[in-house]
Parts: C-alpha cells; structure tokens; sequence
C-alpha cells in the first residue's frame, strides 16, 4: 500500500442497481495505484458512476462520440502555484453503469469482473497510462491484467467462450 491513503471521492447517480458498492469502487482504484512502480504520494481523485445520458454528453463534448461509452478518465496534471500541501489531485473518472453491464453480458464476463477492469483502466489513464500506441498499449495491458490476476480476475482482454 502506498506511504499515505489516497481521498477516493466516490459518488453514485445511477439508478442502476448492480453497480458496486462505494466500498468495491475504492478498493479497486486503490489497487490500481498501489500497482505502479511509483505510487502517488497524498493522491486525490473523484469517481462518478453515471447512466448512459450523463456518459454520452461527455463523451460528445470531449471526444466529439455521441454515444455512451463504458469508462471516461479526466487527468488533471500539476497544477501551477498550488501548495504542495493542497494535495495531488490526479483527476476524475467516469464510469456508465448501464454500458458496463451491456459489455459484461455481451462479452460473457461477470459483470463484477468488468466493474473491476474498468476501474483499473480509469485509473490507470490519471495515472499517466494510455493505449493510442500499440507498444503503451501493450504496457498498459499488462499492468492491467497483472492487478486484475492478482485478485481473481481473468484476462478481461481474452475472448470469452
């Protein structure tokens, strides 16, 4: 576990009544950052767990794609002039409720294991990791799996059969 507990701001505004417990979300975020070679010292982050109407206006407005999709990362980045003592506040994380659990039965993954890939992956964008290139991909990937495998989740990027 990293020297100092990240604040893990979680906030529910879906109907939808599988999504994990705030417990389960924070857990995995937690995960996912004691997982890099280089854990955030006194990280801040925000995860909001949205249906498919919130999710679809921002991926319109920030990546011109008007549909939902599963997971949105906003990394922050330093922020000039803020007191060291401010906190690191690493970003927000957006994940559609509705759109997981479509993924989780299209793709035949419990849909706990697809919350929990998710997740990670969120995490991992504020972090600093991105998939646009086939070798940060393949970087990215790895971790994944490798925090996933960890603690019982399969290969979410194995076909399911």
């Amino acid at each position: 576990m990293s020297a100092s507990s990240p604040v893990i701001d979680v906030e529910i505004v879906s109907d939808d009544a599988t999504v994990p417990s705030i417990d389960e979300i924070t857990d995995w975020v937690q995960r996912a950052l004691d997982a890099v070679p280089e854990p955030p010292q006194d990280a801040e982050l925000a995860v909001r767990v949205v249906d498919a109407e919130e999710m679809q206006s921002l991926n319109c407005e920030h990546r011109q794609k008007d549909v939902p999709t599963n997971v949105l990362s906003f990394p922050i980045g330093e922020i000039q002039g803020l007191p060291a003592a401010a906190g690191n506040f690493l970003g927000d994380i957006v994940v559609c409720a509705p759109v997981v659990s479509r993924e989780a039965a299209g793709q035949g993954k419990h849909l706990n294991d697809h919350w929990a890939h998710m997740l990670v992956h969120g995490t991992l964008h504020l972090l600093g990791y991105d998939h646009q290139i086939e070798s940060e991909a393949a970087k990215m990937e790895a971790l994944e799996q490798r925090v996933l495998a960890q603690h019982g989740v399969p290969n979410p990027y194995r076909a399911s059969s």
